[in-house]
Formats: C-alpha cells, sequence, structure tokens
C-alpha cells in the first residue's frame, strides 16, 4: 500500500480523553489525517492521565497503531538519560561540578581533565564532534568502542567557553558517567530506577529482542526515501564534508562545520534507527523506544516533584536543581541559538506560549516529551512518520500547545468555581 493510500483511508484513533482536554484530541486527529503514519499522546495533569489516545498506522502497510504500540524516538532520549542520572546525584553519587574524570578516570585524557559533569548536561564539554571520532556510523552499536573513543578524542574547543549541542555523543557520555558510578548497565538501570519503579509499559534504551515487535516502522517521505536509494545521499555527505574541511582550514569555526560534525557520522544517510539492530544497542542520545504513555507518566513524577502515585524517583530538591536553567556560556556551536539549557533538558516552546518552568526533550522526526510544574502538567509525543528537526517540528508545538492552553482553561475555571486544586 503506497502512503498516498494511506492518507487516504480513514484515521483510525483509539483511547480516552477528558473533555477538558478535548483540544489536544482534535489536534492529533488534524496529523493523522496529514501523515501517512501513526501517533501517540499522552498527558497527565495534576498527577492524573487526562489524554491517553493513539491511532494511524505502525507500517506502511496499513497495520493500525495500537495501545502497546512504541515509537523510535530519536533524541527524546535524552531527557531519559538524563533523568537516570539526576537520581543517582540525588543519591549523592554525582555531583554535578565535580570533573568526569573522578567518576571515569580514563577520560582525564587529551585536555579533559577538568571537564565537569555540569558541563556534559549543558553541552559545553565540546565533545560534539563524531564526525572526527568514528570511521562509520556503524560504530554508534559497539558502546566499548564509543567510549574507547571519546577517552583519546580532544575536545573541539575550550570546555566550558561554548555550548555546542551534543547530537549523538552526549548519551554515551552521561550513559558511561552512570555506568562508572553503578557498575551496572545503563539499559538495564532504565528499567531498575525508571520502568519498574513507577510501572512504565514501555520505556527502553536497548530494547530486549522480545520487545522488538511492538516498535513501530519509521517512514520517511518519499523524497527522503529515493535519496536513500541513489548515490546522492552520500554526494551530499561527502560535499557538505569537505566544505567543512575547507572551512576549519581556512580559521572559519562556522554553524555548518558543527552542525555536520555533530550530526553526520560517516555513512548516517544510509543508517537504520529503526531496525533490531540498532534498536537492540543502546544509544542513549538517539535510539530510545518508548510509549507516549510511560513518557507523559515519567514527566509527570517530575512534574510533582519527583513523586507519583508514592513511587519517588527524587527529591523535590534535586529536580529543582536538575530543571534549573543554566546561562549559556560563549558562541553557540551546532544549533545557532539558545536551547534554554537545564541540565540534561531543554526549554519548551509551543504554539500556545512558552511555560516558564517547562522542560523536556524533543526528537528528530516530530516526538518529545516534557513537563511543567507551575502547570503540574506532563506531555508526550511519539510518531513514526516525518523529518522535522533535531527537536522535534510542529507537531510536538501544536500538541504541546493545545495541552498548555487545556490546562490552563481547567485551573482558570476551576479557581472561578472556588476550588483550590
Amino acid at each position: 500500500m503506497t502512503i498516498k493510500q494511506l492518507r487516504a483511508r480513514k484515521v483510525h484513533i483509539d483511547g480516552l480523553t477528558h473533555p477538558d482536554f478535548h483540544a489536544v484530541e482534535q489536534t492529533l486527529r488534524q496529523q493523522l489525517a496529514r501523515y501517512p503514519g501513526g501517533a501517540a499522546v499522552c498527558v497527565y495533569h495534576r498527577g492524573e492521565p487526562v489524554v491517553d489516545l493513539w491511532g494511524g498506522f505502525s507500517d506502511d502497510a496499513g497495520s493500525l497503531w495500537a495501545r502497546d504500540t512504541m515509537a523510535p524516538s530519536f533524541s527524546t532520549t535524552k531527557g531519559v538519560a538524563a533523568t537516570l542520572l539526576h537520581i543517582y546525584a540525588d543519591r549523592g553519587l554525582i555531583d554535578y561540578d565535580a570533573p568526569v574524570a573522578d567518576y571515569w578516570p580514563e577520560f582525564a585524557q587529551a585536555g579533559k581533565q577538568k571537564i565537569t559533569v555540569r558541563q556534559v548536561l549543558t553541552h559545553q564539554c565540546g565533545l560534539y564532534h563524531i564526525r572526527q571520532m568514528i570511521d562509520h556510523v556503524d560504530r554508534m552499536l559497539d558502546w566499548e568502542h564509543m567510549i574507547e573513543v571519546i577517552e583519546r578524542t580532544a575536545p573541539a574547543h575550550a570546555p566550558g567557553t561554548r555550548t555546542g549541542y551534543h547530537g549523538l555523543t552526549f548519551g554515551f557520555l552521561v550513559g558511561e558517567i552512570i555506568q562508572r558510578v553503578t557498575g551496572k548497565k545503563f539499559s538495564q538501570l532504565v528499567q531498575k530506577e525508571l520502568a519498574r519503579p513507577l510501572g512504565l509499559d514501555g520505556l527502553y534504551i536497548g530494547t530486549p529482542a522480545a520487545q522488538l515487535p511492538r516498535a513501530a516502522q519509521l517512514i520517511f517521505p518519499e523524497s527522503t526515501r529515493r535519496l536513500s536509494r541513489t548515490r546522492a545521499g552520500s554526494r551530499l555527505e561527502i560535499g557538505l564534508s569537505n566544505v567543512s574541511s575547507l572551512l576549519q582550514r581556512v580559521g572559519l569555526d562556522s554553524d555548518l562545520s558543527s552542525i555536520f560534525d555533530a550530526l553526520a557520522p560517516h555513512g548516517v544517510s544510509d543508517f537504520d534507527f529503526g531496525s533490531p539492530e540498532c534498536l537492540r544497542a543502546a544509544i542513549p542520545a538517539a535510539n530510545g523506544l518508548f510509549t507516549a504513555r510511560s513518557l507523559a507518566r515519567m514527566y509527570a513524577s517530575l512534574a510533582n516533584g519527583g513523586e507519583l502515585d508514592g513511587a519517588r524517583l527524587m527529591s523535590a530538591d534535586a529536580v529543582e536543581a536538575a530543571i534549573t536553567p543554566q546561562k549559556p556560556t560563549g558562541k553557540l556551536a551546532v544549533i545557532p541559538f539558545d536551547m534554554r539549557w537545564r541540565l540534561g533538558y531543554h526549554g519548551v516552546f509551543t504554539t500556545r506560549g512558552v511555560p516558564a518552568r517547562g522542560f523536556g526533550h524533543f526528537g528528530f522526526g516530530g516526538s518529545g516529551a516534557w513537563a511543567d510544574p507551575e502547570n503540574d502538567l506532563a506531555v508526550a509525543l511519539i510518531v513514526n512518520s516525518g523529518l522535522g528537526s533535531p527537536f522535534g517540528d510542529m507537531r510536538t508545538a501544536r500538541i504541546s500547545g493545545a495541552a498548555l492552553a487545556s490546562a490552563r482553561s481547567r485551573a482558570a475555571t476551576r479557581l472561578r468555581l472556588g476550588f483550590s486544586h
């Protein structure tokens, strides 16, 4: 079945919506009608699920998206990895201002001995240039190789002098710090510290083989598919690499060079982030496999000071430290605008405003998840079609805007009726 035929079919949607959040369902229906794949949305307000919807198609053969379907969610994964680190910081095992080398001694090579955990979490350590670190994107499937390469690599600039988005290396940096202080594998800790305590139905970074049948197929636009079937993708990659190298030789530290070095390791145009081989590996910056329900529930606990339904992930003070905005340092690299970084999370943009206390992480392809303690709100969207930017696309912003407006309207109505909560 072609993508055009899928789009012509009647939109399938299932699940529950509280009447106060009907705008979120309307927005999802509009999006499912415009895109060939499927999606799921979950919203928590005041600790309760008020939206739990799924619909569309989980593959290009027309299979319906099911309640337990999970989707590869790219950089949305970074927010989960950061949350795991904050749990150990709250227990006193990690100090944000301590050198990474205190926990990971081999990291001190090549001038990295003073890089702090805080600089890793705020993308200020200068280790985003993965294209210069590895000879092929497939190397990301080998955790030990990635750690050894990072240990040998010198920062692209003096640590702490610039903020540059670590699009693919962030997860290995955060993940190895966690592994060093616990002595356990990152993927196992996601289950132990996040999934099991909160009763999550689908939150994996390094997915067990038994769970892979639940994964939605990534569906990219036909223009992108055509590009991948020719040598044009590789030629574009090589051409941009040559431009990047030329700019560096003449001393110009351009956005083009940093973007390419951070987001385009050799062979990336042919790499399938949705393949079973990739999903079984742990790439904590880019290959999480989630349900929207699990993401929203995790963020709901953070919106509520680190606790939900009697399960406490971390103290309220730890949450506050994690979500406090950090000051950008020097020139911006990779992403040429201020993302309002917290410790591993970025600020939140919606079509209905910018929640001052909002924090989370969005991803390439359109997924995203975030929380807002001020409105006691948590929102998650997962999708399997489209491209967008490294930080989601307008689908994320529109779903988030509908949820934020609904929460504010609901709160205003309750206040008008004399309810305090």
